[in-house]
């Protein structure tokens, strides 16, 4: 077995590049080869300030680098399906921004094609390898709260346009609180419970239009105040997910409501026959677990048993040693395709008032061993 790193190229070098670019350098099984932009000045500003060899003037030049064995596409949800078709057409495996795409028969798409070519395919988000989540994980296979019944998984708020500059596209087809902040809840009840047998959705836009109130830093108008939003997608979703398992959870995803009643810190709980576990913000990888057991009246916060530390990169650096040590990598094709059935299915349950059966076979994948040291994932 080798132990040089995989070479990785990055198509995207927007905002969330620099949290890539900055943990890759945590793991020894990765190196940042080169970056591609459609705008070639993003790419060499990310360049100059994480210490990448080149930049590709296209995502074309970057696909034709023989150095570069995986490609992260950082790109916008839009295009995520056409740049992962290009990037394994190209013969390289791919690492995908959340969601795989927009569409599930794009999702779909991707899936068989990365088996035909037999190239690894993932995604993020890779949140549910932090130690929180995977914390939490650790508990509830030990036995903490004894046998896991149900969950309830909260994503609620009035929306981005008070503060984003430019929102339309969060309610276009292919955002929405589902698509846009879903994968990060699904993913972490994907790891702590398995595989879907079924779900049911019911989904409605409940404000439209929206009007962009974000303002500047000096408080003035920002360069769309005023501008009249139409929403295309639902912005409140609501379900309910069988576990093959026997857990039922439900799950709200919200762009229409305010004052949240609870702790936005932990907005997932999980309910056993022995205990209750609070467990931490999705979107983040070391936030806090909590544990009351039977009996007990107070919720406690419990020792991590996983590292702490990381960021977004460590799924790519576990697909890197998956492809050198030849295991199945845990941010997998099949984790990434039923997050995206998943999100589909309730808008389609709740346009049909039928539950969505899952399309892609799927295993829980393999927890991380506890306490390994920053960096080293075998």
């Amino acid at each position: 077995m080798s132990n040089k790193p995989l070479g990785v190229g990055v198509i995207g070098c927007g905002a969330i590049s620099g949290n890539y670019l900055k943990f890759a350098k945590l793991f020894p099984a990765i190196k940042i080869v080169a970056l591609a932009d459609l705008m070639p000045e993003r790419a060499q500003q990310q360049a100059k300030e994480f210490g990448v060899p080149r930049t590709h003037g296209t995502p074309d030049e970057l696909l034709r680098d023989d150095e570069v064995e995986i490609v992260l596409n950082l790109t916008i949800p839009a295009v995520h399906h056409s740049v992962s078709k290009a990037i394994l057409n190209a013969g390289k495996h791919v690492w995908t921004e959340k969601p795989l795409a927009i569409k599930l028969e794009e999702g779909l798409e991707l899936y068989k094609l990365a088996k035909a070519k037999n190239l690894r395919l993932g995604g993020a988000p890779d949140t549910f390898l932090g130690a929180g989540h995977q914390t939490a994980r650790k508990l509830i296979d030990d036995g903490a709260i004894g046998k896991p019944l149900a969950a309830t998984a909260f994503m609620l708020c009035r929306g981005h346009e008070s503060w984003h500059p430019s929102p339309e596209f969060y309610y276009k087809v292919g955002g929405g609180p589902m698509f846009d902040m879903g994968p990060y809840y699904l993913t972490a009840l994907l790891n702590m419970f398995g595989p879907i047998k079924r779900i049911q959705g019911m989904a409605s836009i409940a404000i439209n239009p929206r009007t962009i109130t974000h303002k500047n830093k000096d408080g003035g108008p920002g360069p769309l105040f005023g501008k009249a939003i139409h929403v295309e997608t639902p912005d409140h979703v609501a379900g309910t997910i069988e576990f093959q398992s026997g857990v039922i959870a439900t799950i709200v995803t919200s762009f229409a409501t305010a004052h949240r009643p609870f702790d936005v810190t932990q907005p997932i709980s999980v309910f056993g026959t022995d205990g209750t576990l609070q467990v931490p913000d999705p979107n983040g990888f070391d936030g806090a677990v909590k544990l009351a057991k039977l009996g007990e009246t107070e919720f406690k916060e419990v020792p991590f048993t996983h590292t702490l530390g990381y960021g977004r990169a460590v799924g790519a650096a576990d697909m890197a040693m998956a492809i050198r040590t030849n295991r199945p990598h845990r941010g997998s094709a099949e984790l990434v395709t039923s997050c995206l059935d998943a999100m589909a299915g309730f808008l389609k349950s709740s346009e049909t008032g039928q539950a969505h059966t899952m399309t892609v076979p799927f295993d829980r994948p393999a927890a991380l061993p506890a306490g390994l040291p920053l960096g080293e994932i075998p």
